[in-house]
């Protein structure tokens, strides 16, 4: 059973033929809900005391919405019409899931405490993320709800340091109910998945990960789907709180060459490279792997340090052919393993017309050649796929697809 990964490069660069995806049409309201209860509860592998097995569906093909971040654009955000546009071409592209991404606000790095307001006061916030899973629902669509860290001082949410044991547990205690607050949202709108978090490194490698352990603990009392955490791509490996999760989650921004000018060929190498670690890690932690971000900015050499932020650019050639390549270079050697569940893309945005959300060469496949590489991947079928089933395990070593 097992594809020649190289086989699916080729098609595209022959220019692949996308099939079209039409709108699933939304079950009578509580049928609907019956179903995405059933779905909810057999969606993910779950630890068990031998090993975690996979059951429930194919493997998760998913986009991310962001969203619109600036107050002075009203109307247009999370569970607007031009969101409710911005699902329809997700369905469209082939897209199973979404990734919803409502932010707190952080003053810097000293971790003084999270405001949960964003944009919009966060009552209306909470209602306004409600009913945006409950349109992707009726669509039937997936949802991953991931709450974020907007740090006010630029600085990266994963350097936070209040310093002393004071000041740690004064954080935790603020950051605990920012993101209880969204788990609350999570359950009662049956949402399939939740990020506890998003790039914590100096919390969860290093002493201080026990009182996020124990928060991971309090969140599994109010919601009660699985739950994973959103790990950077190099700090994952010293990540002390997988064996707490259902799912290891990733942000992969991963380097696939340590030069520019990189060709294909060398790309491909550094996407074999990804996955040996994607295997690695599963083996370890007896865990799916699973790529909360994905995404590549559109300019020449993105696979080379694609964390970069597009804000901080200036003077770019718009490159679509590298951005597609790099996505085609990350994603081929994965769509070969097994221990891989899927991963969402970085990013769309609530309203589909809003350009003033990043630049020409920021992150957005949406009507670019990268597009339709998403596109491709959604509609393949992936090694993961035919073992996501009741009682198949990795460690049985399935004919064919593992050693």
């Amino acid at each position: 059973m097992k594809r020649d990964m190289r086989l699916w490069v080729a098609a595209f660069a022959a220019a692949v033929t996308v099939a079209a995806h039409s709108t699933v049409d939304a079950a009578p309201g509580g049928a609907q809900a019956r179903a995405h209860a059933r779905a909810r509860s057999r969606v993910f592998p779950f630890p068990e005391a031998d090993g975690w097995r996979a059951a429930g569906q194919d493997g998760i093909r998913g986009m991310t919405i962001g969203p619109i971040e600036n107050a002075y654009h009203p109307g247009v955000g999370y569970g607007s019409a031009a969101y409710a546009r911005t699902l329809d071409e997700c369905v469209k592209m082939g897209a199973r899931w979404i990734a919803l991404t409502p932010f707190g606000r952080v003053l810097d790095l000293n971790g003084r405490g999270v405001d949960p307001t964003f944009e919009r006061p966060y009552a209306e916030n909470r209602e306004d993320v409600r009913r945006a899973i409950v349109m992707a629902h009726e669509r039937g669509l997936s949802v991953m709800l991931v709450p974020h860290l907007w740090v006010e001082s630029g600085d990266w949410r994963a350097e936070i340091d209040p310093k002393t044991d004071e000041g740690w547990a004064a954080w935790a205690k603020s950051y605990g109910a920012f993101v209880r607050g969204w788990a609350e949202v999570a359950e009662e709108t049956g949402v399939e998945l939740f990020s506890a978090g998003v790039e914590l490194r100096s919390w969860v490698t290093t002493s201080r990960a026990p009182s996020f352990v124990a928060l991971l603990r309090e969140l599994r009392k109010i919601y009660k789907g699985p739950i994973t955490y959103s790990a950077n791509w190099d700090d994952v490996e010293h990540t002390t709180i997988l064996g707490e999760l259902d799912v290891i989650g990733i942000n992969a921004f991963y380097p696939l060459a340590d030069k520019d000018g990189a060709t294909f060929e060398e790309l491909l190498e550094g996407g074999e490279r990804v996955r040996q670690r994607v295997r690695a890690l599963a083996e370890t932690w007896r865990r799916p792997v699973l790529f909360t971000e994905i995404g590549y900015t559109t300019r020449p050499d993105p696979a080379v340090r694609p964390w970069e932020w597009p804000d901080s650019m200036k003077n770019v050639r718009i490159d679509e052919r590298a951005q597609a390549d790099a996505y085609r270079a990350l994603i081929a050697p994965l769509l070969d393993e097994p221990y891989f569940m899927g991963f969402f893309v970085w990013r769309v945005y609530a309203d589909p017309d809003d350009v003033s959300q990043e630049a020409g060469w920021g992150f957005s496949p949406r009507g670019k050649l990268a597009e339709l590489v998403v596109r491709d991947a959604f509609a393949a079928t992936w090694a993961g796929d035919a073992n996501r089933r009741p009682g198949w395990a990795p460690a049985a070593r399935v004919p064919g697809i593992l050693p």
